[in-house]
């Protein structure tokens, strides 16, 4: 057994969903391949004197479902949903990539009944269960990465297993920064666009909810989007993967979009309802070890320098009044490598090519 996972494991059972005596714990997981894992969770749970269940999802059987469906297996869907948030009240959801396109073949017109009757549910899992997702590590990543497998094995482990407590301490000053902000201006190439943020609370991430962690996110004041953002890093949605994906906003609002390919598609996302049209999160990544994208926003979102300005709903602990049946985190980089860029809060300069430029703030950099 590697000691990172049985690390993960103890951070994942005792800090990120924080495991309590009598806790019914859900890990949901997607391949056998992530078993190494299980066993220690199951293990460090009991420890805690919880309640360990499993669920062994296959991905291509449920797309079969969804492909399918009708209102009343949709329906059926949310019930099932509904009794797992009734009855858990700790979530642990282990995804192991084997096909990005599995789901392409469900149509929009499910999804969107799917992500309309599930709100309520929904709300509930993210809002009021404690809950951890991550990636185990699969050959897909590792292709995507440009490593072979043992490379990304190694890689996935030490991203996942950063100092998080440390991290949360790091990140105190930005915090109170971002909170007493009132406007943001993001500068780059093919991107100059500024949004209000005042009085809107800044939510830490520091592993415990997505692992890999390291971002700090808020929600602009609705209205108050304009410009243009061009994104810089591949970005799956729905069984596609769009490139140099750009937005052009007014008032809040998406009136322009496009990307290198399947630009219909792309707008179709966009028309999902009128909520997916504005932004429901604005985000700070820096873990240390992630510096470059690999087309999995849990990883991706991450990167040291990176932001990414969300279209779809907004967090319920972060509520700019956006309600859609979308989240779609779209990430730029302004690493030197990347192209650069200036972010500035209140006209005042305070990351430039992805370094934090403020001496309160460059413990962020993790330069060392």
């Amino acid at each position: 057994m590697d000691k990172r996972i049985e690390t993960l494991s103890n951070t994942i059972v005792n800090y990120s969903v924080s495991v309590k005596k009598d806790d019914r714990v859900l890990i949901q997981y997607e391949s056998n391949e992530c078993t190494p894992l299980v066993k220690c969770l199951i293990k460090d749970i009991y420890k805690n004197k919880g309640i360990p269940f499993v669920k062994l999802v296959d991905n291509e059987l449920s797309a079969l479902i969804m492909e399918s469906a009708n209102t009343k297996t949709i329906d059926e869907i949310v019930k099932m949903k509904k009794y797992e948030v009734d009855n858990f009240d700790c979530f642990i959801r282990i995804c192991y990539t084997k096909n990005e396109y599995e789901d392409k073949n469900i149509k929009p017109s499910i999804r969107k009944e799917i992500g309309e009757k599930s709100k309520e549910v929904d709300d509930i899992r993210i809002n009021k269960r404690r809950w951890t997702l991550l990636n185990y590590p699969s050959v897909i990543d590792a292709y995507k990465a440009h490593m072979t497998d043992d490379e990304f094995y190694n890689y996935s482990l030490d991203v996942m297993t950063v100092d998080y407590k440390s991290m949360s301490k790091d990140i105190e000053p930005l915090k109170k920064l971002m909170e007493s902000t009132d406007k943001v201006r993001i500068v780059g190439k093919d991107t100059d666009i500024s949004f209000s943020i005042k009085g809107m609370p800044a939510i830490p991430c520091c592993g415990t909810a997505n692992i890999p962690d390291g971002e700090l996110y808020t929600a602009p004041i609705k209205d108050t989007v304009n410009g243009v953002i061009t994104y810089n890093t591949p970005s799956p949605y729905r069984g596609n993967v769009f490139n140099n994906i750009r937005l052009e906003f007014e008032k809040g609002q998406i009136v322009n979009c496009s990307a290198s390919s399947d630009n219909d598609l792309l707008k179709e996302i966009f028309d999902t309802d009128e909520g997916a049209r504005y932004i429901g999160e604005f985000s700070l990544g820096f873990n240390p070890k992630i510096t470059r994208p690999m087309g999995d926003i849990l990883y991706d979102e991450k990167i040291m320098g990176s932001l990414h300005f969300t279209p779809g709903v907004c967090y319920k602990d972060c509520d700019n009044g956006n309600v859609s049946s979308i989240h779609w985190d779209l990430v730029l980089i302004q690493t030197k490598e990347y192209g650069g860029g200036e972010i500035y809060f209140d006209d005042v300069l305070i990351r430039k090519d992805g370094k934090f430029v403020l001496n309160e703030l460059k413990p962020l950099n993790y330069d060392d």
